[in-house]
């Protein structure tokens, strides 16, 4: 399959998406980054953009897509069969479930929609249980949409919190592409 896959701010889980990235290569798939405007140029505690992005083109062996103007093109050119957003924040649900198209990512789902494809989401948001459960819930209920299964990752400290099984994605990204919804457990 040709993939595109998106990441969005957070930064936190970024080792864990690109050990997906990794994952989905190494199933012999076509991957190309895209980044958010923030994901590509922000560093942070857990790592610089700089060296993020560099690992994101050695991995795939593409140039990353993370302007508004090259996303746009992702739909009228069919170039992928299946779109990932991974990690996918609070913002970009929120956006997405509202049809805002602000982002380099925000505007690659929307473009790849136009053609009825599909959507892999892998939610990562310390408010999944709070102000975002309406834009996730939104989400669910909109056709070519599918959810990677995703849980709680620290009720005590963050109760709100939910992050998406990373080990899950490439399953998640096979059963979008044949048109299988993931069966999500719930703990």
């Amino acid at each position: 399959m040709k993939i595109g896959y998106c990441l969005t701010g957070s930064f936190c889980t970024f080792s864990k998406s690109i050990k997906t990235l990794k994952d989905l290569v190494n199933a012999g798939h076509t991957v190309t980054p895209v980044m958010s405007e923030n994901a590509y140029s922000t560093d942070t505690r857990f790592g610089t953009a700089e060296n993020f992005c560099r690992q994101l083109e050695e991995i795939t062996g593409n140039g990353i897509i993370r302007t508004i103007a090259s996303a746009e093109p992702i739909g009228p050119k069919r170039l992928f069969d299946v779109l990932c957003v991974v990690p996918c924040t609070g913002n970009t649900l929120a956006k997405l479930s509202s049809g805002i198209a602000d982002t380099s990512v925000t505007m690659a789902v929307k473009s790849h929609l136009r053609n009825s494809r599909p959507v892999v989401v892998g939610v990562s948001t310390n408010d999944a249980l709070g102000a975002a459960a309406k834009n996730i819930g939104a989400l669910m209920n909109c056709k070519n949409y599918y959810f990677v299964p995703f849980t709680m990752d620290d009720c005590i400290n963050k109760p709100r919190s939910m992050v998406c099984d990373f080990s899950k994605v490439l399953q998640t990204v096979e059963g979008a592409y044949k048109g299988i919804e993931p069966v999500q457990k719930i703990f």
